[in-house]
Formats: structure tokens, sequence, C-alpha cells
């Protein structure tokens, strides 16, 4: 087999299995709080909302999450596009790729930043 080819391969392995064990992890942290929940219920303890925002099942959003998210997303895209403009002095066409690929987290940081924006305004 062309070793070439065994650098995507991995890539998009460790991505799959890296994603999974995300979605794994917070499924399993909503599992157990729901069971924690279910067994104070079956005790007979009351749950006021007080309790069930201390068991973490109710997340408040900082009133800047969107702002904060934005410009994580924003300086990502930069980073790739400076890393494509440093690969461009090796070869022409790495630097086009990369400024296409930095095109989509750079466009999602826009429009966090625009979210955040519109959201102040309304309030």
């Amino acid at each position: 087999m062309n070793e070439g080819l065994w650098v995507p391969i991995v890539m998009f392995i460790g991505l799959t299995v890296i994603i999974s064990l995300f979605f794994w992890f917070r499924f399993r942290a909503r599992k157990e709080m729901q069971q924690t929940i279910r067994t104070a219920i079956d005790k007979g303890q009351e749950l006021t909302p007080d309790l069930v925002e201390s068991l973490g099942t109710s997340q408040k959003r900082s009133k800047h999450q969107d702002l904060r998210n934005g410009m994580i997303w924003l300086a990502v895209g930069a980073g790739i596009a400076l890393f494509g403009v440093a690969m461009g002095q090796v070869e022409e066409e790495v630097m086009a790729i990369m400024a296409g690929i930095s095109a989509m987290p750079f466009m999602v940081g826009i429009a966090y930043v625009l979210m955040w924006r519109v959201t102040e305004r309304g309030k």
C-alpha cells in the first residue's frame, strides 16, 4: 500500500475516534445525572429548581458566550490561512487550498459575532 495514503486514513480515523469519545462521555454524564435525579425521586426527596440547577442540568450561558466562540472560530480560521501562507512559500497550490479550508471556521466565527451583536441590541 502507498505510504502517502496512510496519512489521511489515520487522520480521519483519529478524528472519528476523538469525536466519538466526546459524544460518548457527554452521553454518559447526562445518563449519570438522570440516574441521580431518579434515585432522589425514588427516595422521596423533593426536587426544587435550586437543587436541579445545582446538579448542573440547567446551564446558564454567559451573555458574551457567542462573542467568545466567535473569536475562537475567527482565530482558528486565521491560523489555518496563515499556515497556508507559510506553506505557500513551498508550493503555491497549498495556499489556495488552505485559504478555502480556512473560510469555513472564519465564516462560523463571523456568524457567532453577528449573533452576539444582534442579541446584545435586542436586550
